[in-house]
């Protein structure tokens, strides 16, 4: 057994999904089957949204880098991100420890990929991760093209995104999620990337296949504790 750290409270809800799906997706007959996690659910790191979008000056990367720090004094064997978007900052993560961090970004896509070799993929996620070009480089290695929402379905999305950290996941919360995965259909996507935690606390429902990072993100932290043989399938289904 290896020891995961999470870096979390990005939000914190979203955190406690992630390992609620890691516990999930492991094959288990006894509590000493399941992954050691140690997590730092932090909701103090500085807004991710706020430096990228709307000129803010703290950057969350020293913050992140000082938990992994923290993660890796107290026993993590290896790291992992629970955000998509502060994976921005996952070279200055890596660069602070001497263990491996987890990529759900390129985890994400690579599962896409098998889903729809050289298709469209449509990344469901805040303008930060367009703007940035977070899954681009990815998408190139894997052979595949990342496609987005129009500006007023990717406005839509992101008051979904914000409801969700505000603990609203209501009806009317799920009827917006609901047009911009069929916004996102008829633009041609062949499968979507659940690319923000929060939509993984919500579940997405779409008439394509759906990867939802934070899937991907729990059957790497169970291969890399657990090993190949404890990764339970199929996708246990989100909350819905």
């Amino acid at each position: 057994m290896r020891t995961c750290g999470i870096l979390g409270g990005m939000g914190p809800e979203a955190t406690i999904d992630l390992m609620r799906r890691v516990v999930a997706h492991t094959r288990a007959s006894d509590d000493a089957d399941h992954v050691h996690l140690i997590v730092d659910n932090n909701p103090q790191v500085p807004s991710r949204i706020k430096v990228l979008l709307e000129g803010g000056d703290v950057s969350p990367g020293p913050c992140l880098a000082g938990m992994a720090r923290g993660l890796e004094a107290q026993g993590a064997d290896f790291l992992c991100i629970a955000c998509n978007t502060a994976h921005n900052w996952r070279g200055e993560v890596a660069g602070a420890v001497h263990i491996p961090v987890l990529d759900m970004v390129a985890l994400a896509t690579a599962e896409a990929a098998k889903l729809a070799p050289g298709g469209r993929v449509g990344i469901l996620a805040s303008p930060a991760v367009r703007l940035t070009g977070l899954y681009e480089g990815p998408a190139r290695e894997q052979g595949v093209t990342a496609v987005y929402a129009d500006e007023a379905e990717e406005a839509r999305l992101l008051s979904v995104i914000r409801a969700v950290k505000a603990g609203d996941t209501g009806p009317g919360v799920r009827a917006d999620l609901a047009s911009v995965v069929r916004h996102m259909a008829e633009k041609g996507a062949d499968v979507l990337v659940a690319a923000c935690t929060e939509l993984g606390v919500l579940g997405v429902e779409a008439p394509v296949p759906v990867v939802d990072a934070a899937d991907a993100l729990a059957r790497a932290i169970v291969r890399e504790g657990a090993g190949p043989d404890a990764v339970k399938e199929p996708v246990p289904a989100s909350h819905n």
